[in-house]
């Protein structure tokens, strides 16, 4: 009823995958943080302050002058 193998048939089970497998996974970790990089300094550097109200003159804060 159980045609579900166990972990000693399948064959990257403890250790014993295959160098092309391990590669992969490595380069899919690599692209995604890589992804990740690009995108938070993109984010970083081009984002802009949207909810700033105000000028330079007039800031919209009430600012005491020193």
């Amino acid at each position: 009823m159980n045609n579900e193998p166990s972990l000693d048939q399948i064959d990257d089970y403890n250790g014993n995958e295959s160098p092309k497998k391990r590669n992969i996974v490595r380069l899919v970790v690599l692209f995604c943080l890589t992804v990740g990089i690009v995108y938070s300094i993109s984010k970083y550097y081009y984002s802009e302050e949207s909810d700033y109200i105000g000028t330079k003159d007039n800031p919209g804060i009430n600012i005491p002058n020193n």
